[in-house]
């Protein structure tokens, strides 16, 4: 009896309005893009005054669209948003975490997420592998960005009028005697990665360690984030970074920036993907 009363209660808050509405847009798929209206109701199980006027609510706040001459319902770009919302509820963290694991896993060198804070890259994320050859980071580590691969990425993607900003004063610090410390050469060297789209580094932070970057973009083509690979120059062969890394680092960037709603025209790609 308890059980009985529990469902009633469920089905006196129902919105059955919300839920037909809902029960129609997930008719449309690749199979059938558009539907008639006696296509829907058919398909609802209902007669076609049911649905009528929930397909002209939905049409009239975006979701969906008829075609003047066949009366055909289609879903328009704005259902998109239903499921940004539920992308958006879930840490950016645990969406990208499985892909740095499987890309660990098929290259055999640590993978990091980062994103910029000022003119430092903060850890987000790290996918480390074992043994003498790892080089890893904890979660929450701040790295000058100006020598790091995965830093310099995030900065090409600043506005410029900021990096002036923020690299007007002086030199830039060095950290090993291949740092890149004048202003001029940095601001060269960022728009050379900006038009690249993925940006590497060799011993310019910790001598023996090669790195290699590519952004993670999100729906309106901002940079959410670095995805960056490590390696050592004793435990790799001379051509990983080139060959093996960044090949595999840029079709995981670009798998993450579509599924982070990211459309545009890809702003990367290497020569030899």
């Amino acid at each position: 009896m308890a059980s009985e009363e529990k469902e009633k209660e469920k089905e006196k808050y129902s919105a059955n309005s919300l839920v037909r509405g809902l029960e129609i847009i997930k008719l449309f798929n690749e199979v059938q893009p558009s539907l008639s209206l006696s296509e829907i109701a058919k398909q609802l199980g209902v007669s076609r005054t049911v649905p009528y006027r929930l397909l002209f609510t939905l049409q009239n706040i975006g979701y969906l669209s008829q075609d003047e001459h066949t009366k055909r319902y289609s879903l328009t770009p704005k259902v998109l948003e239903l499921g940004f919302s539920y992308l958006n509820s879930l840490k950016f963290q645990e969406i990208v975490q499985p892909y740095m694991e499987t890309l660990r896993d098929e290259i055999g060198a640590s993978c990091h997420l980062s994103i910029l804070d000022g003119q430092e890259v903060v850890y987000v994320g790290s996918a480390p592998i074992r043994g003498v050859s790892a080089v890893n980071v904890n979660i929450g580590l701040r790295l000058p960005a100006h020598a790091l691969a995965n830093g310099k990425l995030l900065l090409a993607y600043q506005p410029k009028e900021l990096l002036m900003q923020m690299f007007k004063i002086s030199n830039l610090t060095p950290y090993t005697d291949k740092t890149l410390t004048a202003p001029g050469e940095f601001q060269k060297q960022l728009e050379s990665i900006r038009q690249n789209g993925y940006s590497m580094t060799s011993g310019e932070f910790h001598p023996g360690i090669r790195s290699v970057a590519a952004p993670i973009f999100d729906r309106t083509g901002k940079v959410l984030a670095a995805l960056n690979v490590v390696a050592t120059e004793s435990a790799y062969q001379e051509d990983f970074i080139d060959k093996i890394a960044l090949p595999k680092l840029l079709e995981v960037s670009r798998q993450l920036s579509v599924y982070m709603g990211y459309s545009g025209v890809k702003p990367y790609q290497h020569e030899d993907v």
